[in-house]
């Protein structure tokens, strides 16, 4: 990959991962990864073009059916495509069809733009990603295989044990904190060969260890706060982005709400402590 490419457009693809979801603006609306990268690609290239696509609670199908065709008539510089993660989560799930899904929107995407990034994506740490595991294992192998037959990048956030980390997810457990998003768009941003701000990959310092009490406290919370839920649009067939658009359905010029700081890792104050 060209040290220091040019990128003058950037469409992304995908899920709530995407979306920015659990890295809230002022204004409500979330920022996450994608726009971050964008506004890091906007300072260095006059008229830069972003779209995002991304709507939260979409499986891979619906994004090969409602985004993957609009990006590649938008014919970017770069697509990102994070999906198929939603399809693993789900109590039954075909992977042959997941995985022939994947496959047709690479088979779509990567002709279309200039660079294609997949991701391996991140897992919170703890039993229930352990559960899931095996198949977005799965998955991944079907990413790596896609990404060598048509050239595609591959950001390996899966490999990143700081990801796993607990305190760099959201209290919705599905989700990572602004200090998680802002790892992914340096770890996309060096991906796409341009110099690097900072280690993304850089370990957090040690967890202290949490009271029992606080520990069922937060189960408790989770549990009736987003487990339920989640459950309850997973028996009634409901997702979270039903009738959500997208929220930058056209490349456009992008002008980031606020500057990106290329400085050291902020702090940010974990929502749990590690159990």
């Amino acid at each position: 990959m060209e040290m220091n490419a040019k990128y003058t457009s950037f469409v992304a693809v995908g899920d709530s991962f995407t979306e920015g979801m659990s890295d809230p603006l002022p204004d409500g609306s979330y920022r996450g990864w994608a726009d971050l990268l964008a506004a890091r690609l906007a300072a260095r290239t006059p008229g830069f073009r972003y779209a995002n696509l991304a709507v939260r609670g979409k499986l891979i199908g619906q994004i090969v059916e409602e985004q993957v065709d609009l990006a590649a008539a938008m014919a970017p510089d770069v697509v990102t495509l994070v999906g198929g993660l939603n399809d693993t989560l789900r109590p039954k799930v075909d992977m042959g069809r997941v995985r022939a899904r994947l496959t047709e929107a690479v088979e779509r995407l990567a002709p279309a733009c200039g660079q294609l990034v997949l991701m391996r994506s991140p897992g919170r740490n703890g039993p229930v990603m352990e559960r899931f595991r095996p198949r977005m294992e799965e998955l991944f192998t079907t990413v790596d295989e896609l990404a060598a037959r048509h050239g595609a990048l591959v950001v390996d956030l899966y490999g990143a044990p700081v990801l796993g980390d607990q305190r760099m997810w959201d209290v919705d457990r599905l989700h990572l904190t602004p200090e998680g998003h802002r790892r992914v768009a340096e770890a996309v941003w060096q991906t796409l060969g341009l110099e690097a701000a900072d280690d993304w990959r850089a370990e957090l310092p040690p967890a202290e260890a949490a009271r029992w009490l606080a520990r069922r406290t937060s189960d408790a919370r989770f549990a009736r706060q987003y487990l339920g839920p989640w459950v309850m649009r997973r028996v009634t067939g409901r997702s979270s982005g039903d009738g959500r658009a997208a929220k930058r359905p056209e490349l456009l010029p992008y002008e980031a709400n606020e500057p990106y700081e290329t400085h050291e890792a902020q702090e940010h104050p974990p929502h749990e402590h590690a159990s």
